[in-house]
């Protein structure tokens, strides 16, 4: 898509509008001087383009799921952890039950945390929430704000521009029916001209041809 997608034709407030014809064969000049990345390419006072960086495994992580690959055994989180656990059966050794000992632990961990977790968001989600808005708010007011400025300041250049073009209109309109008369002028001398020069030949032709000579 390119970057430039409008234009304001803010200057001839009091020239005749071009034909179209006349507006097709000056885009054509103008985009035989830009180069083919031109409309494209952004402006260089623009800052770049904010590209997020990953650890590795976070790549292939979003490598995998754009690709829809199944998760390998025993990489990921292992969310069995969380789920309700079950005692080892009757008759088993120490290491399984140590092993659901750790396991407990970590289920009560969790569920220690996910409780904390909302209890604070009960408390203090609400508010917070509200403060994030409010916060948005003022920066969409205060770019808002900008934005009008810029369109007033638009608004004042373009009436000053219109304002100076009308005051001289009158002068440019004297001007130009002037120089309209005076090439027609020129063109009505260049034509009498050309109809005695052509008066001179025809009677040097006819002179020479009847023997006698110009006086």
């Amino acid at each position: 898509m390119p970057l430039i997608i409008e234009s304001h034709d803010s200057l001839p407030y009091i020239d005749v509008p071009p034909s179209p014809t006349s507006l097709a064969a000056a885009s054509s000049l103008v985009a035989a001087e830009l180069s083919p990345s031109e409309p494209s390419t952004p402006h260089p006072s623009l800052s770049a383009a904010y590209s997020p960086s990953y650890p590795p495994g976070m790549d292939a992580e979003h490598a995998r799921l754009a690709a829809g690959a199944p998760k390998e055994p025993g990489t990921g989180v292992d969310l069995a952890r969380y789920e309700a656990l079950d005692a080892p059966a009757d008759g088993s050794d120490i290491a399984a039950w140590r092993a659901a000992l750790q396991a407990a632990y970590t289920s009560s961990a969790h569920l220690s945390t996910r409780l904390t977790n909302l209890s604070l968001l009960e408390k203090f989600g609400k508010n917070a929430w509200l403060v994030s808005n409010a916060q948005l708010e003022a920066e969409l007011r205060a770019i808002e704000a900008e934005l009008a400025a810029a369109k007033a300041e638009v608004e004042a250049v373009e009436a000053a521009r219109r304002d100076s073009q009308a005051r001289v209109k009158g002068e440019v309109d004297i001007l130009g029916v002037t120089w309209r008369e005076g090439v027609a002028r020129v063109v009505r001398t260049e034509a009498a001209v050309e109809g005695l020069r052509r008066e001179v030949l025809e009677r040097r032709r006819s002179m020479a041809t009847s023997g006698t000579a110009l006086s």
